[in-house]
């Protein structure tokens, strides 16, 4: 048995655990990472970047169909299925090995390989041959698919997020169980490679939104285009010879039976904390058995133990992975003295089109008595319509008294450059007027977040435009 005494141990060498393992190191001490599996991130390996290219295959294919708009005639579309998943996975495999070969590049000594089990307070094993006692440590163990009991008699049939970039073809049809991000995001691109699609929701809305007008207006223009089954149950499904039998119950109450050749399990994702035995590291942990920690600090508890990442289910996306595991490594590393550090402001975007995006808190979590909505519409915007993407619409929520921005919600077109216009405003506290006052180029997309901050300023100074529908007196914006 070989016992390691360090400064910082990190379980997990994922986004938030390397990025915990370089912070905790600029400390001094002696740091090591703990990695139960292949190195390679999941953004890497089946998440951001081979779901963004499968997604960018999908839209040549769409724009290619509609082309006669712009009055070209591109011919038929055919789509070679093995071809686009050779794509996508040699580009995969080329972001999954940058990765690796920078995680291997840490000296061997500060890199143990195995699964980590808490056995005391700041104790680990890891394998059955080796015993780590760390100063503190850091939880960055990731997240995996969740998988319904109801979908497991898929067997090889079901797909998951993590597994749906391994197919050698594109199947000739596939049910997608979860109308979020994820399940939008695939369905829409694998409809658009001409797979027969349908997503079926529990709720009646499909997307991430929740502001009262957005939400709907969203689902409307995804049902425009896309085959939804929302407020319904998938209540099981079966093998059948060449795929799967879902059996639903819609909204109404009525059951019926759907055959696919696959179906694609997007209904969440859980953290890896369950095999930790966490009950040896005196946590306090919350209704899903994830450790308490102060997202200021990202500690958990009292304890010399911090949690970043998707192990902490706080906010599952790649740069908050990044941004948590910068603030573990640090506090670990300079343990025992932790400081709060600044958080980014909440950015959620969807890459499915139109493309959906959450800046800052979400409605619900706004007192609308306080705050007032700037709306814009993309459905005349110039820009938008230059380019035949005129559809959606965005809000702006700015506070009565303060006047400063407090959040937006957008399903529109380019949402995941006028969302991250709008993060950097909400990061800096910056109010309409000041907003109004940055530069704004003619004609872009962009003129439709100033309407709607003159939108909100209007209402902030209780008077009409001076102009109707063009103040600045250009065309389109």
């Amino acid at each position: 048995m070989v016992e390691l005494s360090v400064d910082v141990a990190v379980i997990g060498a994922g986004s938030a655990g390397l990025t915990a393992f370089r912070a905790a190191s600029t400390h001094g001490g002696k740091v090591v990472l703990v990695e139960e599996g292949s190195y390679g991130t999941t953004c890497a390996r089946v998440g951001c970047m081979p779901s963004k290219l499968l997604i960018a295959a999908a839209n040549v294919a769409h724009g290619a169909r509609h082309a006669g708009m712009f009055g070209i005639q591109a011919g038929p579309v055919e789509i070679n299925g093995p071809a686009v998943m050779r794509r996508v996975q040699a580009e995969r495999d080329s972001f999954v090995e940058s990765v690796v070969e920078s995680t291997q590049a840490i000296p061997a000594q500060y890199r143990l390989q195995g699964s980590a089990r808490f056995i005391g307070a700041t104790s680990l094993q890891v394998g059955e041959d080796c015993t780590v006692h760390a100063r503190a440590i850091v939880i960055a163990t990731g997240s995996r698919p969740v998988i319904p009991a109801e979908l497991q008699p898929a067997g090889d049939w079901l797909l998951t997020s993590d597994d749906v970039f391994e197919l050698l073809d594109l199947p000739t049809s596939v049910a997608v169980v979860g109308a979020g991000a994820i399940g939008l995001e695939l369905g829409q691109a694998l409809h658009r490679l001409g797979v027969r699609v349908v997503i079926y929701g529990r709720s009646s809305a499909a997307g991430q939104l929740d502001d009262p007008v957005l939400k709907p207006l969203a689902t409307r223009l995804f049902a425009n285009e896309l085959e939804l089954c929302l407020d319904s149950t998938v209540l099981g499904v079966v093998r059948t010879s060449d795929g799967v039998q879902l059996k639903v119950r819609d909204a109404s109450g009525r059951e019926a039976r759907h055959e696919f050749a696959r179906v694609l399990c997007a209904t969440g994702r859980i953290p890896n904390v369950d095999r930790l035995d966490l009950q040896h590291a005196g946590l306090a942990l919350d209704s899903r058995g994830v450790p308490r920690f102060d997202p200021s600090t990202m500690q958990c508890g009292d304890q010399p133990v911090f949690i970043a990442g998707d192990a902490n289910n706080e906010r599952p996306l790649l740069h908050e992975a990044v941004a948590q595991g910068r603030i573990a490594g640090d506090n670990a590393g300079a343990w025992p003295s932790p400081t709060a550090q600044l958080r980014q402001v909440a950015l959620t975007i969807a890459f499915c089109e139109p493309q959906l995006a959450t800046v800052g808190p979400r409605w619900s979590q706004l007192q609308p008595a306080h705050c007032v909505v700037g709306a814009a519409s993309f459905d005349n915007q110039g820009r938008s319509r230059v380019i035949g993407e005129n559809y959606g619409a965005l809000h702006v929520y700015a506070g009565r008294d303060s006047g400063k921005l407090l959040g937006a919600q957008i399903v529109g077109p380019r949402a995941e450059h006028l969302a991250h216009l709008l993060a950097w405003a909400l990061q800096a506290g910056m109010t309409i007027e000041q907003m109004l006052a940055m530069p704004f180029y003619h004609p872009v997309i962009e003129e439709g977040l100033r309407a709607a901050l003159k939108d909100a300023r209007d209402q902030l100074r209780k008077s009409p435009l001076a102009i109707e529908h063009c103040d600045d007196c250009t065309p389109g914006i």
